[in-house]
């Protein structure tokens, strides 16, 4: 059983992996999550999951959508440790921490809505709390969440997810996490919810004291223009890290 050596660094870790546990073992009485308080195609094919062996087992509750009416920059460190749920066809739960994500803003050349408005990056410019999802390269789909306010282009890219009892590099990356998930261009406009099968959840109230020092805020990566911002930002002590800052080690 393999599972990323960072669980174990700190109690919150340590809450998350109890966490997946329940998801993998629902018969163990699950933690509770707190919700956040307000202040401020083609189709994949399914992957693995553990089934739920009970139909009483309630899942982590989803973020609401209020969550995510701020700028993609607070947005995206604050979903550091959030979970990536995905209900699978046969009634199975997927799921992995996230520990890296960056920011992207219409005032900024690197985003996708910098320019103009068009058909393909429409759902980009809709209602915080949203999918985004397009194709890199025609090749790897990445998933974004929408955030800030409607028709303004401004979200948070999903980089990597850690999955215990999974290897680290699983999905080390936009595209091997939406390979991993099965996510693609038909979730693009979905609500973050769990009625879409698709949701994030808080991250448990331990790791809700994470500290600034469990994260590196650094610039972000694979694009050409807009490279100065720090608008990445990653689980320090994360083996699923993409790719760390220049002299940085887990």
């Amino acid at each position: 059983m393999l599972i990323s050596p960072y669980f174990s660094r700190f109690s919150g870790f340590q809450a998350s992996l109890t966490a997946f546990k329940v998801l993998v073992n629902p018969s163990r009485a699950p933690i509770s999550h707190q919700p956040f308080d307000g202040s401020r195609s083609q189709s994949c094919p399914s992957p693995q999951a553990t089934p739920i062996a009970t139909k009483s087992f309630q899942p982590p509750t989803a973020l609401s959508q209020e969550f995510f009416c701020r700028p993609a920059q607070e947005v995206a460190p604050e979903l550091i440790g959030c979970l990536l749920l995905k209900r699978q066809v046969g009634g199975e739960l997927l799921g992995g921490v996230i520990v890296e994500t960056e920011a992207y803003c219409q005032s900024e050349p690197a985003c996708h809505g910098h320019r103009r408005r068009s058909p393909s990056n429409e759902k980009l410019f809709g209602e915080p709390g949203h999918w985004y999802v397009y194709v890199s390269y025609g090749i790897h789909h990445c998933v974004n969440v929408v955030t800030d306010r409607h028709n303004w282009a401004n979200g948070v890219l999903l980089r990597a997810v850690a999955l215990p009892d999974e290897p680290a590099r699983v999905a080390a990356g936009p595209g091997l996490l939406a390979r991993r998930f099965g996510i693609d261009r038909s979730h693009s406009g979905q609500p973050v919810a769990e009625a879409s099968g698709l949701w994030l959840a808080p991250r448990s109230p331990e790791l809700g004291a994470l500290m600034s020092t469990d994260l590196v805020q650094t610039t972000r990566i694979g694009i050409s223009k807009g490279q100065e911002l720090p608008w990445r930002w990653y689980l320090r002590s994360s083996a699923s890290v993409s790719r760390r800052a220049g002299g940085s080690s887990v």
